[in-house]
Formats: structure tokens, sequence, C-alpha cells
């Protein structure tokens, strides 16, 4: 059932360009009811499938000469992230409704990215796998250049280019491991049986930074920031709320269950890079006069308590990490949406200098408790999902790695400043009455598709933090898999 996320967005991208430029009004509707059905399907789905193991949902030969197949499965990390990308996608297409400017090419880019992340998290054959990952890559170039703001262009380009250098280097790792491999296929669970494969001292890190490039791995990480400030609301919210998650994903599931050995060398290099940004991220944050940058780096920082979680090599790190892909990629969402939509549309400012004069608590209210509660979130702060994510990771990673827990703690104390700073200079700064003279006393109002995307993300976030059994009974049943557990049976 899963696979119709992937046939639905990519009938939706169809139909959302064959209606064309002259109906926006429809468009919008299609993309709506699309991101809608593709969300029930992913929550249908993942009720119904075992979490423990690899459920195939499609299976069939495609190129047999390669030893590729059309195998499409599901287990509980893959069922988490196919839920988080369709909630994704679903508040993305509310912040969007803005949209006016060829609106049917922007649903059909958008829907085509959403076919392609569902696609490589439930993609087994490696070759389908990478296939997929590609789609995802292109139309984040043209959602960029053609609609974004800041240097689009140049955003733009540089994602791509390092997208694609990521994907060369995974590329070659793959077309070794089919070389040198005893088994002539790309199918991941019959790699990962046949046993220790040859080269991995240097095919794992090659892998895993090929795809944790896109995860904002430290010093590869320079492209996240440039490319959220630059992409539209919804690209943005996709960027840190998905995107960075394939390459997460790409690390855990490929490189970390293919090469364990290689792992093994190469663990505690990977996790100083992973710490590295937790503190890079948060330092360059605290710094920033610009709004959508202070959000930039702090993904930045986040995912690097993933790729901590990841280094682990303990069940609950691991599971931590996926968790925290999940609870970042909503948060994330949430504080671009703020930042891009809800405030920059309206004040056609990011200078957190001239934000803090304008009085925006007063005269927007909604945004200031909504951004409030973001912060919350994102700090960490109990009731929240990123609380039991980043706890459960740094539990985790304290067995293996107690200095660099240590060290990863003190960075999420610099976080709590540079969120408290940003939240302060944007909404909470003493003014009077009638604001400073160029500051408009109001401002458009907040729409309703605005506030329903606001909700549907708060919503989970407080749902998760509260609950957080909805996903780890998902999460930790398949980090108990034989392919995990091999990775900290010792």
């Amino acid at each position: 059932m899963l696979s119709w996320t992937i046939y639905l967005s990519f009938a939706g991208a169809l139909l959302a360009w064959l209606l064309g430029r002259e109906r926006p009004g429809v468009v919008r509707l299609l993309a709506l009811l699309t991101s809608t059905a593709t969300l029930a399907i992913a929550l249908i789905g993942a009720a119904q499938l075992d979490p423990g193991q690899v459920n195939t949902i499609t299976r069939a030969e495609w190129i047999p000469i390669l030893g590729t197949t059309y195998f499409l499965a599901a287990d509980g990390i893959s069922a988490t992230l196919v839920i988080l990308t369709g909630v994704a996608a679903v508040a993305g297409v509310l912040f969007s409704w803005n949209v006016n400017h060829r609106t049917n090419e922007f649903f059909a880019l958008y829907f085509s990215l959403i076919g392609g992340v569902f696609g490589v998290f439930l993609s087994f054959d490696l070759f389908l796998l990478f296939v997929f990952y590609e789609i995802a890559i292109i139309p984040k170039y043209f959602l960029i250049a053609i609609w974004g703001s800041t240097r689009r262009e140049y955003g733009a380009m540089k994602l791509a280019l390092y997208s694609f250098v990521g994907s060369a280097m995974v590329l070659i790792a793959l077309v070794t491991v089919y070389a040198f491999a005893p088994v002539k296929t790309f199918d991941l669970l019959e790699l990962t049986a046949a046993g220790a494969l040859r080269g991995q001292a240097w095919l794992f890190p090659l892998t895993f930074i090929g795809f944790a490039i896109l995860a904002g791995l430290w010093p590869f990480h320079t492209w996240a920031p440039t490319g959220h400030v630059a992409a539209p609301t919804a690209a943005s919210m996709l960027l840190a709320g998905v995107v960075m998650k394939l390459g997460a994903y790409g690390a855990l599931r490929v490189a970390m269950t293919l090469f364990p050995q290689g792992l093994q060398l190469w663990q505690n290099t990977f996790a100083v890079l992973a710490v590295i940004g937790i503190l890079y991220g948060a330092g360059v944050a605290l710094t920033q006069s610009d709004f959508k940058f202070v959000i930039g780096y702090s993904s930045v920082s986040h995912m690097g308590f993933v790729l901590l979680g990841l280094m682990s090599l303990t069940a609950l790190g691991l599971s931590g990490a996926v968790l925290q892909m999940f609870s970042h990629g909503i948060i994330a969402g949430l504080l671009f949406a703020v930042v891009g939509r809800m405030v920059y549309e309206r004040t056609h400012s990011r200078d957190l200098a001239l934000l803090e004069r304008a009085g925006l608590a007063r005269k927007m209210p909604f945004v200031a408790i909504t951004f409030l509660l973001a912060c919350l979130a994102s700090m960490g702060f109990p009731g929240f999902s990123g609380f039991i994510a980043e706890v459960s990771i740094l539990i985790g990673a304290w067995r293996h790695l107690p200095a660099l827990t240590i060290v990863a703690g003190l960075g999420i104390l610099v976080g709590v400043a540079f969120t408290l700073r940003a939240l302060q200079k944007s909404f909470y700064t003493a003014v009077p009455e009638t604001g400073p003279a160029d500051a408009p006393e109001h401002y458009e109002p907040i729409t309703l598709p605005e506030k329903a995307g606001a909700v549907l993300l708060l919503a989970c976030t407080i749902l998760i933090g509260l609950f957080p059994r909805l996903l780890f009974d998902l999460i930790q049943p398949a980090i108990q898999q034989p392919m995990f557990t091999k990775l900290f049976a010792g």
C-alpha cells in the first residue's frame, strides 16, 4: 500500500503540469488533495506493517542483466520517514497557497521531489534507491532557481553541485560493491546477508560522506544555509524537513549496514565531525543577523545530533537518531514557515535589527505564539519531540563516546542561546506602542491555510513529545533487525 505514496505523487505532478497556468486555484486544490492522500496512505500503511522486519511491497524484475529489481519494501524506520514526508508535503502545500507565478509548474516540481523522496525511503534495491535519489535532486534546483529569493541562482547551483558530488561518490561505491560482491545483485538484503565485503576501509567513508553531504555533515555543510535562505518557503521546508533526511537515511541504511567493519574503523572520526557540526552550527547561528540564516545554521547543528546518534552504535542511540530525523523535519519545517512565509512575506525583511523595532508580537500575535512554541520545541523543551530524541541520542552515545557526549551537551546550551536571541529580537523586544515611524501598524492577516499548516506541525511535535511510543514502537523493532544488531553487538 505504501507504494501508492510514490505513484500518487508523480500522478499529482503530471496532472498539475497538464492543468496549465490558467487555473492556479484548481492546481492548489489538486496539490492539497494529493498531499493529503499520500499522508493518509502513509499512516494506514505504517499501521498495517510489521515494524520489526522488512515487509515486501512490490518486487519485480527490472534490469535482469544487471541484477536489479523493482524492490519496494518497508520496516519501521522507512514507515517513520514516509509519515514525515507525508506531513511535510501537506504543510508545504498549505504554506505555498500564495504561489501565483507558474503555479502548475511549481507544484509539478514539488510533487516530483516528494515522489523521489518517498521512493528513496521505500527502495531496497540499491540501483532503484539511487535512481529515486537523483529524481529528488533535480526539482530542488528549479524550485530554488525560479521561485527563490536571495541569490537564488547561486544557492540552487551550489546545492545541485554538492548533491551531485555526493551522488557520484555513492555511485562509485555501489558499482564497486556490485563488481566485487559474491552475488551479482543490487538487492540490499542479499548484500547485507552475503557477509563481509572487501575494501570496507575506503568504501565506508566514500559512501557515508556521499550520503552525509546531504545531511549537512561538517565540513560539507555549506550548501545548507545558502540553499535554505535562497529557497521559497515550501522548498526550505522540504530541504530541512525531508531532503536532509535522505542523506542521513542513506548513511544508516546503506553505508552502515553494507560496511560494518569500515564503520568500526571510522566511528570516532565521524563522531567528532558530528559534534563539530553541532557546535559550529549553533555558534554561527548565534552571530547571524539574517533571520533565515539563523534557522539554516540551526539545521546544521540539529542534524549533527542525528549523525552522533548514528555513530553511537547503540540501539538507543540509533533509535534516537531516527526519531530526531522525524522531530527535526517537523520543527525545522515550522521554523522556516514562520520566518519565510509569515514574517518575511509581510515585513519584506529578515534583518533581526529591523524586526526587533517592528513590534511584531503585538501586530502578529498568532505568529508570535507559533514561533515561541517552535522555539521551545527546537530547544528540546520537555513535552516536544526534540526532547526525547536528543535525550535518547545523548544517553545512547554515552556508552562509547562519553567525552564527545559532554561536548554535544554544551552544543545544546549554545542552541538555547541562539534560539532565545532570535526569539527576543524578532518578537519580544520592548518597543513603544506606536513603534518606529517606518514600521506599518498593520500587516496582512494570517491566512487559514497558514494557520492550518502551523497547527498541523505543532500538533505533530507535541503529540510525539507527549507520546513518543507512537514512533518508538515503529523504530525500535526495526533497529533490532540483524542488519543493525551486528553494528552494536560488541
